[in-house]
């Protein structure tokens, strides 16, 4: 009942707000003109309609507000006025009261505002569908008075989201089962990645340790910057940082004035975006304006300033490699070898022939190659891929739905900053440089140095290991274990010739310096 009576909710909302005007109001067929008609009926449709669809939004939750703050990423593909309305729900969402984020606190920490702040901003800086953020003051470790931002997580959130959920998984049921495209687009699955994220936001705790992680990442690389958490005061429901100082991104005029290289600034986003995926395998997948700024101050000017870590995307090393070598792919128009991928990946039936998944990749792809960013949608790119996924069956990976908002997020980025922006030149040496790393000497350097506490374990049982396998009669056969033991063997075997022939080649090469130097 408590489905049924959500649904009726927000078709009562989506009414109320005239949000069926929107979808209608261009449709040729006369019964759904009479339907248009019908529910016109007694309401108010003065305001305009990005402010309508923005405030229906809002009194429908978190849910529907992410989903209003993707769409607001994507300018080229929404009307201005309702793109503008929508970019509200970034940070500006109407924030709860101070009165409930102070009890929130104190509840937290066991102790009043005032023992824990030597000064607290009741009124809140930036207000999102999740939590709000407030400044502060107050004393850290070394007893020094530092600025910090206070997040607080909204009240009776996991309730309202869980109705929400409840509703989506039901609905994803009844695509599974009656959408001929149900089985291949996995609607059940790509709900429960949507609901895990959902809940790992909720935890802030999550979102500090997150934000630790990155911010080790991004050392050295002096692109971004990310706040210290201060662990002491970090808790599920409250988590007090660093606070940041910078211009929102979204006010590119501002950024001119102050100096800013607007199209380094969009290049060096690409390179976050491509090194947090591929070399971390851990990416902030929440990249809307309002969660972005830059820097002027004079030690950090024109770096990014990161904020809001309650949603990361993390990859396999199969995911990242197998993406790389379809980017690396693509990148060359190399479509064959697109097509051969997702054949042995197993994303299409084993009998695809190919020649003609490689003839429908090329031709979604091919004509918007050299072109500038302004002049290309990804958007439109991934809906053409989409319809042929459909002709040749190919299965939709929950695991990567995250990525590819965040890919559809940094795009809009992209445009917004440099329409000139080359997306694919872009990105194109970065990726060819990770596969060289991938499987040239440095991979193999590190991955014997991280096998080599098994392999110094290993190399004195080896002559035990031979002299068991040469003495187990033929007529019983070899048990598993012996296998494995055998097979370990061999591969350290391997392993030691390598490292024999690289010292090899390491003396031979110092001897014919020392010798050269000499005759010299």
């Amino acid at each position: 009942m408590s489905r049924f009576y959500r649904g009726f909710f927000i078709f009562w909302i989506v009414w109320e707000h005239g949000l069926d005007d929107l979808v209608l109001s261009n449709v040729r067929q006369p019964w759904l003109q009479s339907i248009g008609r019908f529910l016109r009926f007694r309401r108010d449709l003065s305001s305009p309609r990005g402010v309508r669809l923005r405030e229906a939004l809002e009194r429908l939750g978190p849910i529907f507000v992410k989903f209003g703050q993707v769409l607001s990423t994507r300018r080229d593909l929404l009307p201005q006025d309702i793109a503008l309305e929508l970019a509200k729900l970034q940070d500006r969402v109407p924030p709860f009261a101070s009165e409930v984020a102070v009890a929130t606190i104190e509840r937290a920490f066991g102790k009043p505002v005032g023992e824990i702040f030597s000064h607290f901003e009741h009124e809140p800086v930036a207000s999102a569908s999740i939590a709000q953020v407030h400044f502060a003051r107050m004393k850290n470790k070394e007893g020094q008075d530092v600025e910090v931002a206070v997040k607080v997580i909204r009240p009776n959130m996991k309730q309202v989201i869980e109705k929400d959920l409840a509703l989506m998984r039901t609905m994803a049921k009844w695509l599974e089962r009656l959408s001929q495209d149900g089985r291949r687009l996995k609607p059940i699955e790509v709900v429960a990645e949507f609901d895990k994220y959902l809940h790992d936001e909720l935890d802030l705790v999550r979102e500090a340790a997150n934000a630790a992680q990155l911010r080790r990442n991004m050392q050295g690389l002096n692109l971004v910057l990310i706040p210290e958490m201060y662990w002491d005061y970090c808790h599920q429901e409250v988590i007090v940082m660093e606070r940041m100082n910078g211009v929102p991104i979204s006010q590119v005029e501002q950024l001119k004035s102050a100096g800013v290289d607007i199209k380094k600034l969009a290049r060096d986003g690409v390179t976050l975006f491509f090194t947090q995926v591929f070399r971390d395998g851990f990416f902030h997948a929440d990249m809307h304006p309002g969660n972005i700024q830059v820097s002027l101050e004079p030690e950090s000017f024109g770096r990014y300033v990161s904020l809001d870590f309650g949603i990361v995307g993390t990859l396999t090393e199969f995911d990242k490699e197998y993406l790389a070598q379809n980017f690396t792919a693509f990148f060359r128009r190399d479509y064959k070898r697109v097509a051969e991928l997702h054949v042995e990946s197993g994303w299409v039936p084993p009998k695809t022939r190919i020649d003609e998944l490689e003839g429908a990749i090329r031709t979604v792809c091919e004509p918007y190659f050299d072109r500038p960013l302004k002049e290309i949608s990804l958007g439109m790119v991934l809906m053409r891929l989409f319809q042929t996924s459909r002709r040749f069956d190919v299965e939709i990976q929950p695991q990567l739905v995250l990525l590819q908002k965040t890919l559809l997020n940094i795009e809009g980025l992209g445009r917004e900053l440099d329409p000139d922006l080359d997306l694919w030149s872009t990105a194109k040496p970065f990726l060819e440089k990770w596969m060289i790393d991938q499987m040239g000497p440095k991979k193999l350097w590190e991955q014997l140095k991280s096998e080599a506490p098994r392999y110094a374990k290993l190399i004195p049982e080896l002559p035990r290991l031979v002299h068991d396998y040469l003495h187990v009669p033929r007529s019983a056969g070899l048990n598993e274990e012996v296998l494995k033991l055998l097979q370990e063997s061999r591969q350290t075997q391997r392993t030691l010739m390598r490292i024999i022939w690289i010292g090899f080649g390491f003396v031979l090469g110092l001897v014919v310096m020392q010798w050269i130097t000499q005759v010299g």
